[in-house]
């Protein structure tokens, strides 16, 4: 197997091939899913590695005394001996993982080979393959959480662990100080818990993302602006409690928790920073000052961690193995959030260039995640292809006079072909509405007369046999969509399909088999958002990016009113089947690339998921699809982070880009402008000139994969493998 390694002395690292660990009594073998990189604890040993001799030794003062009492007693020849050998070895990283149990050592009754589990410790939880990991330091992942934010339990049990220690009440008013990722936890899980947060940290990004979680005002320490928050909250008393989670050399942390706590406040250190306590204010405000250990108690036990002999939970409650188990049941019931705080995800052979650019600082990341490959020989994961589109011989855009308006057909004239197309049409230069089509006379009636079309038919073919007609929109019920667009691309008509085009991968086939066949590759599905101006405009001032990106989509669906047609799933598909497109396509189009990986999670009910998208470069893309919110809450809430840079999409009525400038969109009018009006121009346009269709054929294929992956992930309980895509 492959395990991440490091010679301290070199500072090399490397993935090396190492023996399987045995699987002992007491413990589990468990296959690595994810594994989590601290990117406070293990980048400062990286970066401890790279050091010379003389700045290890000033790193490590601890160490050195030992080195010393070493001398005194075997000698130098025998300490140096002794020191090189074990500087010049290589030695594990890693402490957070989750995986799936592969075998079950004796003395372990409560869990079985193939459950999910997230495992501790850092001899435990390696970046590894395979480790052994002992009954105390995992537990059963609950269902529904995935596997790559149970790779938090670990860091998420450090955070517990600190918040305890702070013994935090209703009400009270904490400051947390250094935003990293332990920081951003006891962020979220002291406002889970009833408490009003300040944060401090000197990186804007990482403040904002503490509002985002929970936090309710953050600053740069060295400003007023953190003063300021604690006096409005606590009527200038103080806070009640300061967490400590921020790391280097410098005092102004602790100098900060005296000034800001109240009389007999809580100061609980959780990180590695420097605690020169000044005396004086500290003794005047008589300030308890708190250690957090690690993970909780059975830590650095080796009667607890290794032969796995637990706390009486009467004497102890919280011991490592509980603060793990409950920080994965908060994550699992939404009660924390940890999908905002991965900035990349690595395949775990690009170990050591992962953490050459966290340490350049190329990578700028709050966590970062290692893939791990599937074991060979084992059924592969769920996976989706990505039909190839094959175009069947050159065929040119069929031609039609120059000055000629563009003749258009609709097949179908529901609610929204008559509330959100036909009025962007309707009067349109350049445009005629030839014919409407649909299975009910009257509709076709009512729509001829609404909106002036030239002729109303329930005949379908003669429509699709009409040489004049240049142009079909299908805008019918999802079940029809697929066959229906076939039957016009074989018929050499451009085509304007409304979401979804297929609902099913044999659907999916069979329209790409009609542009084989006829060569007619003009399709156009009604993915909107892309081009609504306001969205636009706001990629346009986020810029070029250059690392990944992470994109939160939340969408307040709601509910449907009973006797809806959308609630046929038999017929007419799932709910996110049927629309879900439209947010894959708009993330796809922002993050500027096919998703490669679908996972899937249903949460409150049937209709409610959470969509988690990779791309090729890293970038994750998180969809919320919710039914169960309150219809006063916007419809569309979208966060995009990168470069240190976040673009915010208020339901396309206002948009905003913080970066080294703050862009703030004027509000627009009460009309949302979601981006019809701008699709349909640029399909008129392409019928009329015979150029390149909005959106390539590609893209409206790899998105349509992507939303039907939802569903075989949603069956499959893992991530859906996009095969072919790009």
């Amino acid at each position: 197997m492959k395990q991440v390694v490091q010679n301290y002395k070199t500072g090399e690292l490397a993935v090396l091939d190492v023996p399987v660990p045995g699987c002992k009594p007491g413990g589990v073998l468990v296959r690595t899913s994810y594994s989590l990189i601290s990117t406070g604890t293990e980048l400062m040993k990286v970066s401890e590695a790279g050091m010379s001799m003389l700045g290890k030794a000033r790193s490590r003062p601890d160490q050195v005394a030992k080195v010393m009492q070493s001398v005194a007693t075997n000698g130098i020849p025998a300490t140096y001996q002794k020191v090189m050998g074990k500087l010049d070895s290589y030695t594990p990283l890693g402490y957070s993982l989750c995986g799936v149990v592969e075998q079950v050592g004796p003395g372990v009754d409560d869990v079985k080979v193939g459950d999910v589990v997230a495992c501790a410790g850092n001899e435990h939880a390696l970046h590894a393959e395979l480790n052994w990991v002992p009954k105390n330091l995992y537990a059963k992942v609950p269902d529904g959480l995935a596997p790559r934010h149970a790779a938090f339990g670990t860091v998420g049990s450090i955070a517990m662990q600190g918040v305890r220690q702070g013994e935090p009440q209703l009400g009270e008013v904490a400051l947390v100080i250094g935003l990293g990722l332990i920081g951003q936890l006891v962020v979220q899980l002291l406002t889970a818990s009833g408490v009003r947060v300040v944060g401090a940290d000197p990186d804007p990004a990482r403040c904002e993302l503490a509002e985002r979680l929970g936090a309710v005002a953050c600053g740069d320490p060295a400003s007023t602006a953190v003063e300021a928050a604690v006096a409005e909250l606590t009527d200038g008393h103080g806070v009640d409690q300061v967490y400590l989670a921020a790391g280097g050399g410098s005092n102004q942390p602790v100098e900060l928790a005296a000034r800001l706590c109240r009389d007999r406040g809580r100061v609980v250190d959780i990180g590695k920073c420097r605690l020169d306590l000044p005396w004086n204010a500290y003794y005047e405000k008589e300030l308890d000052v708190r250690f957090s250990r690690s993970y909780g108690p059975g830590r650095y036990d080796p009667e607890y961690e290794l032969e796995g002999r637990d706390y009486p939970i009467g004497y102890v409650r919280w011991t490592e193995r509980r603060n793990l188990a409950c920080f994965l049941d908060l994550m699992a019931r939404g009660r924390v959030d940890v999908e905002p705080l991965v900035s990349h995800v690595a395949d775990f052979d690009d170990a050591v260039e992962t953490y050459r650019r966290l340490k350049d600082g190329d990578l700028k990341a709050v966590a970062v995640l290692f893939r791990y490959p599937e074991e060979k020989g084992e059924a592969p994961a769920p996976a989706v292809t990505v039909p190839a589109v094959r175009r069947g011989g050159a065929a040119p855009a069929p031609a039609r006079p120059a000055k000629r308006p563009v003749r258009l057909a609709f097949v179908g004239a529901g609610n929204y072909a008559t509330s959100m197309l036909l009025p962007h049409l309707v009067g349109r230069d350049g445009v005629d509405l030839s014919t409407v089509v649909t299975t009910t006379a009257l509709s076709a009636a009512n729509a001829q007369r609404k909106f002036g079309f030239a002729e109303a038919t329930t005949d379908l073919d003669a429509v699709l046999g009409d040489p004049s007609v240049d142009a079909v929109f299908v805008v019918t019920r999802h079940s029809s969509h697929a066959e229906l667009t076939r039957k016009a691309l074989l018929a050499g008509k451009t085509v304007f399909v409304e979401k979804p085009l297929a609902l099913s991968e044999d659907e999916l086939a069979g329209v790409l088999a009609a542009v084989e066949e006829s060569g007619n590759d003009r399709l156009q599905v009604g993915f909107n958002r892309r081009f609504a101006p306001l969205l636009q405009e706001a990629k346009t001032r986020f810029g070029a990016r250059t690392g990944p990106a992470n994109l939160r989509y939340l969408v307040n669906a709601g509910r449907l009113q009973h006797g809806s047609w959308y609630l046929q799933q038999g017929t007419e598909g799932s709910r996110f089947a049927g629309e879900g497109g439209h947010f894959i396509d708009t993330a796809s189009w922002l993050l500027g690339a096919d998703p490669v990986s679908v996972y899937a999670v249903s949460t409150s009910g049937a209709d409610d998921l959470q969509v988690v998208l990779r791309y090729p470069d890293g970038s994750t893309a998180t969809i919320s699809y919710v039914t169960t919110g309150p219809s006063s809450f916007p419809k569309e809430t979208l966060d995009l982070v990168a470069d240190g840079k976040v673009l915010r999409l208020d339901d396309f009525v206002r948009a905003s880009v913080y970066g080294s400038k703050r862009w703030v969109s004027s509000r627009l009018p009460q009309a949302r402008d979601k981006g019809q009006n701008a699709e349909l121009a640029a399909f008129v346009k392409a019928v009329r000139t015979g150029g390149p269709m909005p959106v390539p054929l590609e893209s409206l294929v790899a998105t349509t994969a992507a939303t039907l992956a939802v569903r075989a992930g949603l069956a499959g309980g893992a991530p859906v493998t996009l095969a072919g895509a790009r």
